[in-house]
């Protein structure tokens, strides 16, 4: 599982948290924002919303548009009674039963219920038009501040992993391209270089990334996360110094594979499952 994230956002005097998981589909705590209707009760406010036939159809549709396991059967049962003096809905009833995603509850550090950012703006409203104004207006602070942050790493790391790519090639020039190479076959010795750590950290050449994403510009290192521009940096250095202490292909992919499964668990503390495997690898 991915390291969760917590953020923090502030309206009007009230500390409203965020958490993800992939720094796209952020969840936000509902939890906290109906305490400015409630501060001793907030899950009161959150099942008088989803009382709202409003609601029920509003959530319906985001569920539709999202989550291709909405059970679409029950929500018409539950469309029907919404709104009627005797409908009740709560978050674990609606995620059980609708086997929805847009909303989760949970225990623990980060207690409480919390709702896709989209969800989340649309109950604010529903509490007050004014503090949902407040509410964005940090949130996109936020956003700009993370942007601006992810931004400058991933180029400074773009630009890093450049300049490690010309000790690289220096290094198949010097000790990989005899003199009588044509220039066919020198191209071909620095792009069979480049592949091998392609797939070394990727799991895939070059050709095959952009045969699976004919419609991304770029290439596959232009579109890599932080940590992986990071991990190719070294590995483009490490595989120069062997290149010139002498060592094959075969054995320098296997010490670099073990450097990237080494350097990847340390900058994202994930599983070794989450680099793509090699064909018939074996992890130690």
């Amino acid at each position: 599982m991915a390291k969760i994230v917590k953020e923090t956002i502030h309206a009007k005097g009230i500390d409203i948290g965020i958490y993800t998981t992939n720094f796209e589909n952020e969840f936000i705590s509902l939890t906290d924002i109906a305490k400015y209707r409630n501060e001793d009760d907030p899950r009161f406010v959150i099942q008088n919303w989803m009382r709202n036939r409003n609601t029920i159809e509003f959530l319906g549709v985001w569920e539709e548009l999202h989550n291709p396991d909405f059970n679409r059967v029950q929500f018409e049962a539950v469309k029907k009674e919404a709104g009627l003096n005797r409908f009740v809905m709560t978050p674990t009833k609606w995620i059980t039963q609708m086997k929805a995603i847009g909303i989760v509850s949970k225990a623990g550090r980060y207690g409480g219920t919390y709702a896709h950012s989209d969800i989340a703006m649309s109950f604010a409203t529903w509490i007050s038009p004014e503090f949902q104004l407040y509410i964005m207006k940090d949130y996109r602070r936020l956003k700009t501040d993370e942007n601006s942050r992810l931004s400058l790493n991933w180029n400074l790391n773009r630009e890093i992993s450049k300049l490690n790519y010309r000790i690289h090639t220096d290094a198949i020039k010097d000790n990989l391209i005899p003199p009588e190479l044509t220039p066919a076959q020198v191209a071909y010795t620095y792009a069979n270089e480049a592949d091998m750590l392609n797939v070394v950290l990727f799991g895939k050449t070059a050709k095959q990334w952009k045969d699976e994403n004919p419609t991304v510009k770029g290439n596959m290192r232009d579109v890599a996360t932080l940590n992986q521009l990071l991990v190719l940096a070294n590995l483009e250095s490490y595989n120069a110094v062997l290149i010139s202490q002498g060592k094959n292909q075969k054995e320098r992919m296997e010490l670099l594979r073990k450097l990237a499964v080494q350097q990847i668990h340390t900058l994202e503390n994930v599983s070794l499952n989450n680099l793509p495997k090699l064909e018939n690898e074996t992890i130690d």
